[in-house]
């Protein structure tokens, strides 16, 4: 077994771990890094990957390009999802009392989304795409689609499509930094819209 193949079959459990283990908000932020960012990183260095192998650059020209189109093309689609009842009582998902609290729940939200998209669109997209990048689209879609099950029902088929969209945008991008950017900053403007 290739080193590609053998890192996405040593990952890929770790997709649900952070969705098996009930915790708090920050308990949550803490899983996640661990089980999408750390743990993932220790086994690629260990099988000689290096950084850039893994999507852990600044993006190109292309990918920040990539990035300001589709944050742009989020927006109406954003304004929409604010409009649907079952979204807008799911989000935010991190508790809040005031500005402060909610500036800081959406720093939390930016280190689940580095952690979502280092393991995703890093870990397990880069090394498998050298060899095929379709299949390497379609074997990181598989896990970030399935954990979005018992979100409200719109999103796994939006998780299904995005995660498509998000690998294509960083591979061309040679990064997984358009991803992380989009989601976070998408992420963040939709929060804002449901408290409004």
């Amino acid at each position: 077994m290739d080193r590609a193949s053998l890192l996405y079959v040593l990952l890929f459990p770790l997709s649900f771990v952070p969705w098996l283990i009930p915790a708090s908000f920050w308990g949550h932020v803490l899983i996640v890094l661990v089980a999408y960012l750390l743990v993932p990183l220790a086994i690629s260095m260990a099988l000689g990957f290096r950084p850039e192998e893994l999507g852990l650059k600044p993006p190109n020209r292309k990918g920040v390009k990539l990035f300001l189109l589709l944050f742009a093309l989020s927006i109406p689609l954003s304004l929409y999802g604010a409009t649907i009842p079952s979204m807008r009582n799911y989000y935010p998902v991190f508790p809040y009392s005031g500005p402060g609290s909610f500036l800081l729940g959406e720093l939390g939200m930016g280190l689940i989304m580095l952690a979502h998209e280092a393991f995703y669109r890093g870990f397990l997209l880069f090394p498998l795409a050298r060899k095929n990048e379709w299949l390497a689209i379609v074997l990181q879609d598989i896990p970030y689609t399935l954990v979005h099950i018992g979100k409200p029902g719109i999103e796994v088929p939006y998780a299904l499509v995005a995660g498509i969209i998000f690998a294509k945008m960083d591979l061309e991008g040679e990064s997984f930094a358009p991803s992380f950017l989009l989601h976070w900053l998408g992420s963040a403007f939709f929060d804002i819209l449901c408290v409004l």
